[in-house]
């Protein structure tokens, strides 16, 4: 049987008085809590932490009658604490845990005969009602529903786009600096020193998307081990992301520009200043990266750096290659959301499972964009819940808008090209949310994300009289 969250109000006896809400793991099978304070009676705690009421001759039942109590977490059975404490006369029952809040679980039928409410609470939570209200408090307890949108899905939907907009933009100004430098023979070999970018060509895709899904079945096996080597490679990669990004940044900056020798090379010292900076960035992540509170925001920086980064440096040829990657990625976000759930067997979806920690993982994958949810509701007393975004969500359908970006450049299009497909990644975005919202379980964002852009694509392409060429790319790509 699965425990419900529900929300222990309490309020002192001071002037003004003093209120706070506590987390309680409660069973709807057992009991129905009002979904509004407004319902909710109130009744005098008792504290009796000092028992764990598994004998009736524990504690007195004239402190018990008319009152919600507390009591710890002992070695008998919920059933037999809430039938002492009724007979008691109590109006409530609290179990105090020292260990983490697990579900009410025992046979229904033994509860039939038992009205008084049974909730779970921290320990730790207890303590801090009396050093927060003081020793006369009042609490009820009522569980409201979970709200239908959450705006965390706004703040993603903002930094999904942005991500999405600026690599693409990135993307066609390399393109651009490339065209440049194709025109002077001088600049032509500077600029091919430099050059870091990855092209990808239909077998190398096929390749990728093989790996991909090796990739993920190992870490539905072998999670336990496997997510410190993505850690690992995370920060190694983010660090050097966020360096590409900024370096990008201030070599747009004309001061501090001062220069040391080393190796027979020259390199600016800011630069090495913003490297050890990168290194620290990614360092702390890795070191406080279960802090929940504010390690998000670190992680999301640095899943944005590596985004932007990969969606810069890996050149897609052309609109085939697009294709190929974006609709077999397409098949394998459904397959493994979708269709996996029927093969694994606890039914659950492989691509969620390692998403979220398969088996109750405390480590999780460094590969989502977070952000915790901003309406309040029991969750976030009991354990602050996120909104989740992969990577692959944004650097997949980003390559396509680059590419977009790129041909822009090449035949002078206007950005036609990069504008409509971001557009059609947004509205893909909107169309997740909502879909999200109405079937209330993990989507695969790439079942959206995918039509909406390749579609819009070919029908600009189609519009504009381009197609052959926005399908085989220019001759420069080629």
């Amino acid at each position: 049987v699965t425990a419900d969250e529900g929300i222990l109000h309490a309020y002192g006896n001071g002037v003004p008085p003093v209120a706070k809400d506590y987390c309680i793991i409660y069973n709807s099978n057992w009991i129905s809590l009002p979904k509004s304070l407004d319902n909710a009676t109130f009744r005098t705690l008792e504290n009796l932490t000092s028992t764990v009421l598994c004998n009736s001759s524990e504690v007195p039942s004239a402190l018990m009658k008319d009152k919600a109590v507390v009591v710890m977490r002992g070695n008998c059975t919920f059933l037999e604490k809430a039938r002492i404490a009724e007979n008691s006369g109590a109006k409530m029952l609290l179990i105090a845990s020292k260990s983490r809040l697990s579900p009410l679980a025992d046979n229904k039928t033994d509860f039939e005969d038992v009205t008084l409410p049974v909730a779970l609470i921290r320990y730790s939570d207890i303590v801090d009602m009396q050093l927060t209200l003081g020793n006369e408090v009042n609490v009820t307890l009522y569980s409201p529903p979970l709200p239908e949108f959450d705006y965390s899905m706004v703040v993603i939907f903002l930094i999904a786009v942005f991500t999405v907009a600026l690599g693409g933009y990135w993307s066609g100004v390399a393109e651009l600096e490339n065209l440049k430098a194709m025109a002077s023979p001088g600049e032509r070999e500077t600029r091919r020193k430099k050059e870091e970018n990855v092209t990808f060509t239909p077998v190398t895709v096929i390749l990728f998307v093989v790996i991909c899904c090796v990739m993920l079945v190992l870490l539905y096996f072998f999670y336990k081990w496997l997510v410190y080597v993505i850690i690992s490679v995370f920060c190694l990669a983010s660090a050097m992301s966020l360096y590409n990004c900024l370096a990008a940044l201030i070599a747009e900056v004309p001061f501090g520009q001062c220069r040391i020798a080393c190796c027979n090379k020259t390199i600016e010292v800011r630069l090495i200043f913003l490297a050890v900076f990168c290194i620290a960035a990614a360092v702390v992540w890795a070191v406080f990266r279960n802090e929940d509170r504010w390690a998000w925001i670190l992680q999301d920086i640095l899943g944005v750096a590596f985004c932007l980064n990969f969606i810069k440096t890996l050149k897609m040829p052309n609109f085939k290659s697009c294709v190929i990657l974006l609709g077999l990625l397409l098949l394998y976000d459904v397959f493994f959301v979708f269709i996996t759930p029927f093969i694994t067997k606890n039914g659950a979806s492989i691509m969620v499972e390692v998403a979220a920690g398969p088996f109750g993982n405390s480590e999780k994958l460094p590969v989502v964009i977070r952000v915790p949810r901003l309406e309040y509701s029991a969750s976030m007393l009991c354990d602050m819940p996120f909104s989740l975004l992969g990577f692959g969500d944004i650097i997949v359908p980003g390559l396509l808008v680059a590419y977009c970006r790129r041909f822009d450049v090449q035949t002078g299009s206007s950005s036609v090209y990069y504008i409509s497909c971001t557009i059609a990644y947004a509205v893909g975005m909107v169309l997740t949310f909502i879909v999200l919202a109405l079937m209330k379980m993990g989507q695969p964002a790439l079942l959206y994300l995918v039509p909406c852009t390749l579609i819009t694509s070919s029908l600009v392409a189609w519009r504009r009289k381009e197609m052959k060429k926005f399908w085989k790319g220019s001759s420069y790509q080629v």
